[in-house]
């Protein structure tokens, strides 16, 4: 079981995520590597928006075929190219999870290994096998 830690001595996160998230008497664990916005036919989507939503996609389903669910997913890390609007990459991720909540950090960099990519991401799932 995943549990989201909110300390009332603490400020509440600035977005929809949890400062921390304690995994307990989890034996099945998922890391992906940082995606990037790569279809399954190879092809990069153009804007910030389609690129995020190819991200996502492909996260659900690894955590998908690691057989675990978006509830499991214990942490999230975005890296995204300076200038973007960060407000779509959260509404994506938002949407990704669905009400779920985990740690989240997003990080705004200069570029990514590919240049037409806008957003990398990787996540930390734990759940049971």
């Amino acid at each position: 079981m995943n549990r989201e830690l909110t300390p009332q001595s603490l400020g509440p996160p600035s977005a929809a995520y949890a400062l921390a998230t304690v995994v307990e008497r989890q034996d099945r664990w998922l890391h992906t590597s940082g995606i990037g916005p790569v279809r399954p036919d190879g092809s990069v989507p153009a804007g910030l928006a389609d690129q995020a939503e190819t991200v996502w996609a492909t996260l659900l389903t690894l955590v998908t075929e690691a057989g675990l669910s978006v509830g499991d997913v214990v942490s999230v890390s975005t890296y995204v190219v300076l200038g973007q609007d960060l407000a779509v990459v959260m509404a994506a991720r938002d949407r990704a999870l669905a009400g779920h909540r985990c740690a989240s950090t997003l990080v705004p960099v200069p570029a990514l290994a590919s240049p037409e990519w806008l957003l990398e991401i990787s996540l930390v799932a734990a759940g049971t096998a």
